[in-house]
């Protein structure tokens, strides 16, 4: 056999261990329970770790990849982090019993660019640090938008998905898909101005801003219809921002003719936790309001601490469910949110960066089960933004047996 084909033999065995974890009944119990608790059901929250540093992660050369060819290497290390989650973190490591392939397109975006400098400390992580340009300084920066064009490739879904066909050869289903929607205006408006002038212009020259983003809103209406139009939606995605997988628990949409009224809109402005709810609301949330109501349901909210603002958020009219981060009041936002929404809880990723304190970890994960069960709040909770674990795959091994044991005292085993 050839170096190639014993590449492509790996594939394929690494595929089949795969599909013999994703097709088990915990999968199966998995899968009911994240659906039950986007249905607003109370169920062991659903605990998630996403945004690993992988490459921080390599314990015991679990994650060496033998293979050569770029796109069978690619393949080989997606399977083998699948794997080594499953083994490692006891925690809902949601797999699927498909390959999916996702539908290729171009958006010509809308004519703004970022300008930035950009500090690395450790060239191996994408998490860096940036000193972005002001882009947008005045009137005339504005002129240089244009509506965005979404092309869609179905020629090449084809080819791809006949070659993951041949490569897989029946070791697992392949399955083409489309796209979720993540909107999140002001993180891109920041990175085209840096925060300090927007927070400026929110006071001196608010109507500068509110130009900016009725161009915004006008390229994302527009992007929206074209996806749409493209058949580029897909309700299926496996994660909605890391959290657990947005099964809705409404009608079975038509499968190839998926609509906006069948998927999720996910939405935040991160930094406008440094503004009062009125101005978040004005700046932000009587924008993004009327494209989100053409969805199945919100998401709303990331690392900004909402809980004073929930009153605002519940402006939309299919509002699911609400991030609670690590600078949030728990307790606040649980009673605010009742049985209405699910409470989207992101424990603090600092406590995994050096360490891994077991009694640290069991005081922030047993406050959000505690409130939760005092509110009658669905919940899930995600550690997100790990940007280092110091090089110690233990800290997220750790973490993740803690915050289980905890979830089983006050839900019972998963």
């Amino acid at each position: 056999m050839s170096e190639y084909g014993k590449e492509v033999a790996l594939v394929r065995e690494l595929a089949k261990r795969v599909m013999e974890c994703a097709v088990s009944e915990k999968h199966e119990r998995m899968r009911k329970r994240f659906r039950e608790n986007n249905d607003l059901k109370i169920v062991r929250p659903p605990l998630i770790m996403e945004e690993i540093p992988w490459h921080e992660m390599n314990l015991d050369g679990e994650l060496d990849c033998v293979s050569a060819d770029p796109e069978l290497r690619a393949m080989e290390y997606r399977l083998r982090i699948a794997l080594f989650r499953e083994k490692h973190f006891r925690c809902d490591n949601y797999l699927e019993p498909v390959w999916v392939v996702k539908k290729a397109l171009t958006n010509s975006g809308n004519g703004f660019e970022i300008d930035e400098d950009r500090l690395a400390v450790d060239r191996k992580n994408n998490i860096v640090s940036h000193r972005y340009h002001d882009v947008l300084k005045d009137e005339k920066d504005l002129l240089r938008y244009h509506d965005p064009v979404v092309t869609a490739y179905p020629e090449k879904d084809a080819a791809n998905v006949a070659r993951a066909e041949e490569i897989l050869d029946g070791s697992m289903p392949v399955e083409l898909r489309g796209h979720g929607i993540y909107y999140a205006p002001w993180d891109t408006i920041a990175m085209l101005r840096g925060v300090e002038p927007i927070l400026i212009d929110v006071y001196d020259r608010p109507e500068f801003l509110h130009k900016i983003m009725a161009l915004f809103t006008r390229a994302m209406r527009l992007e929206m219809d074209q996806m749409e139009a493209l058949g580029l939606y897909d309700p299926r995605e496996l994660s909605l921002h890391c959290t657990p997988s947005p099964f809705t628990p409404e009608k079975e949409p038509d499968p190839g003719r998926y609509l906006l009224k069948d998927i999720w809109f996910r939405s935040m402005a991160q930094m406008f936790s440094s503004v009062s709810p009125d101005a978040h609301e004005e700046f932000d949330l009587q924008y993004s309001i009327p494209l989100a109501a053409r969805c199945a349901h919100t998401y709303y909210g990331c690392c900004e601490p909402l809980d004073d603002r929930i009153d605002k958020l519940k402006k939309y009219p299919n509002l699911r469910k609400v991030g609670v981060s690590p600078w949030a009041n728990v307790e606040r936002s649980a009673e605010q949110l009742g049985g209405s929404y699910v409470l989207s809880r992101k424990p603090n990723p600092a406590h995994v960066a050096l360490r891994t304190d077991p009694d640290q970890i069991r005081a922030e994960i047993g406050e959000t089960a505690r409130l939760a069960l005092k509110y009658g709040c669905p919940c899930d909770i995600t550690l997100k933004d790990v940007s280092t674990v110091g090089y110690r795959p233990e800290n997220l091994i750790v973490w993740a047996e803690t915050a289980s044991s905890v979830l089983d005292e006050f839900y019972g085993e998963a």
